[in-house]
């Protein structure tokens, strides 16, 4: 971009500016003299990406700022890394990266940047929607749904997707009448794979209904999974003897009620 549409008041330092070329300098080093960084390519390194976005999850939902900011720079030296192996195979270099994405923010803040108004989240993100779909100009409006993403953030990601371009329950109403449907039709299928099937329509219709309802699925699930493993960490802790193999199941209900009141 060679004119700077931006306020300078929030430039970066000298200082950070220098310590983000160190770091860039790093990397390329160690991907010309470490035996391990120099072996490995894209497609080896999909598994750590997707660990350390996990990681960095986790630090924010611990609230611990040190770990935090420890996991958001693995994350960012993936990043890199990956820019710097492009870079050496000639496909693009981080420069051209960092351009991108900054011109994509630009263009897709109009209400910062240009002459658009918008009062409400609402009006960014029906601006943000419109912009994406004339960059797409063809395919489909699932276009940018990850395959890899996780099924349940997937279908909310979906939905949200073409309730944009208005293919939507028009109340709350009938999109929870959708869910007693499907949870109708999963108890009438007779086989493995009708059940199955049903099954993962009944999931993608209470995927809907939270979405409608202001709640993201993957938040709510990920909450009741740490839930979950706090309580059963309690009765692990106070089944008798600590051994589960002689204890009851009356007995362990009844830790899992103590538990509740420990979170």
């Amino acid at each position: 971009m060679s004119d700077k549409i931006f306020d300078p008041a929030f430039a970066e330092s000298k200082n950070s500016a220098e310590a983000w070329s160190d770091f860039v300098t790093v990397v390329r080093q160690l991907r010309r003299q470490c035996p391990w960084d120099r072996e490995q390519t894209h497609a080896s390194l999909r598994h750590l990406l997707i660990e350390e976005a996990y990681e960095t999850v986790d630090a924010i939902d611990s609230g611990d700022s040190s770990e935090l900011k420890k996991e958001l720079g693995d994350l960012i030296l993936q990043a890199v890394f990956h820019s710097v192996i492009a870079e050496e195979e000639a496909l693009f270099d981080l420069k051209g990266v960092l351009t991108a994405v900054t011109e994509k923010l630009v263009l897709r803040h109009p209400h910062v940047f240009g002459g658009v108004e918008a009062d409400s989240v609402s009006d960014v993100l029906a601006n943000w929607e419109s912009i994406k779909a004339k960059e797409r100009k063809t395919g489909s409006v699932l276009g940018g749904v990850p395959a890899n993403m996780p099924a349940l953030l997937g279908a909310y990601r979906i939905q949200e997707k073409v309730a944009g371009v208005g293919f939507d329950f028009p109340d709350v109403e009938k999109t929870w009448a959708k869910v007693e449907e499907e949870i109708r039709e999963f108890h009438d299928a007779l086989d493995t794979q009708e059940r199955e099937a049903e099954f993962g329509d009944l999931l993608f219709a209470l995927v809907n209904y939270g979405r409608r309802t202001g709640l993201n699925p993957e938040i709510a699930l990920r909450e009741s999974n740490r839930r979950f493993r706090k309580r059963f960490e309690y009765v692990e802790k106070n089944v008798e003897g600590g051994d589960f193999k002689s204890a009851s199941l009356e007995e362990m209900d009844r830790h899992w009620e103590a538990s509740k009141a420990h979170g």
